[in-house]
């Protein structure tokens, strides 16, 4: 794998952004922006061997600034949502950001996706790193993370993550990457497999009850693969909720999804050491313009965001999101690529 950089833009806050693209011998290639240590483009080949970008984005730094959808980005300090922005740890309450009516969403007003990451070519792989302050957002203890890009010769692109704190904090780190693999167009014809036979049932506001579903007969049930269209269009009272998925499945097995183009001929297997990953079919995605000049709508990608169970220490029996100091999170999840035909 190759690593190349060129600048990308510079953000209303005077900062410069660069992005590195990574190439590997097949010619499949990633491009990562030290802004939100965002994945910005991946470009695979299909069983014809067309090229096919299969992640939305933006082709200028202002996009992102302006823009909601976290797309491609690195969120953190606590991925999906934390109820009435405030938890309990060791006996005393944090105050969080209320920015998702009254609940705190992917980091706060200012999560890890809106600053610009150090950023260094180690290994063959691309790693990111930033320190968030103690208090940032109202989050106890200083954080340092990294997250590290690799894209190998067999159409693999990983993600790992570290970090470490010096006090007891929560933390879970996803990629909030949209995923088309038919390179536009709608989700419908995209074939998908989940290795998850339980789920976390969510109220009208999208924070889990504490209730595990399971999947069986319902819409939910991805566990022999089958139509995203097939799905969103079987009555659920779940789905009913928001216009289509935006739950927290439990993941049985770390080779958790595996997911088919509409016309069958390229193929993305996600593989992760975390035990929940959270299913969005995009569908309150406004409609807008995209990179080079594509139209984005509701139910155009799927979003796949590895994750410990959100809004974790407000639930018992969920597994825990605390970091504690002397302790190290590490995570990886893997997105291949391959040809289906």
């Amino acid at each position: 794998m190759t690593v190349s950089r060129r600048p990308f833009g510079v953000t209303a806050r005077g900062e410069q952004v660069f992005a590195y693209e990574l190439k590997n011998a097949a010619g499949a290639r990633a491009v990562v922006l030290d802004y939100g240590a965002t994945l910005q483009s991946l470009v695979v080949r299909d069983a014809a061997l067309c090229e096919r970008d299969v992640v939305l984005g933006y082709d200028s730094l202002a996009e992102y600034e302006q823009n909601g959808g976290h797309f491609g980005a690195t969120i953190g300090r606590v991925a999906n949502r934390i109820a009435n922005a405030r938890f309990s740890l060791d006996g005393r309450e944090y105050r969080l950001a209320a920015n998702n009516g009254p609940h705190h969403l992917h980091g706060g007003e200012r999560g890890f996706d809106r600053y610009v990451w150090a950023a260094e070519e180690r290994g063959g792989a691309l790693r990111l790193s930033r320190v968030s302050p103690d208090g940032e957002e109202g989050y106890p203890g200083k954080l340092s993370v990294t997250v590290e890009y690799s894209l190998s010769d067999g159409g693999e692109l990983s993600i790992g993550y570290e970090a470490e704190t010096d006090a007891p904090t929560p933390v879970n780190l996803t990629n909030h990457s949209y995923f088309n693999r038919d390179g536009g167009g709608s989700i419908y014809g995209h074939r998908l497999s989940l290795a998850a036979e339980l789920f976390c049932e969510a109220a009208p506001d999208c924070l889990p009850t504490g209730r595990l579903l399971e999947v069986d007969g319902s819409a939910f049930d991805f566990r022999r693969g089958r139509a995203l269209g097939e799905a969103l269009a079987q009555e659920d009272a779940q789905t009913a909720l928001f216009g289509g998925f935006d739950h927290n499945f439990v993941l049985a097995s770390r080779s958790a999804a595996r997911a088919l183009s509409s016309d069958g001929a390229l193929a993305m297997d996600m593989y992760t050491t975390l035990p929940g990953v959270q299913l969005y079919t995009a569908n309150g995605m406004a409609a807008r313009r995209g990179k080079g000049g594509a139209e984005y709508s509701g139910h155009g990608a799927l979003c796949l965001e590895t994750q410990l169970f959100p809004d974790a220490l407000n639930h018992y029996g969920f597994p825990s999101n605390v970091l504690r100091p002397g302790e190290k999170l590490q995570s990886v999840t893997v997105y291949a690529f391959s040809a289906a035909r």
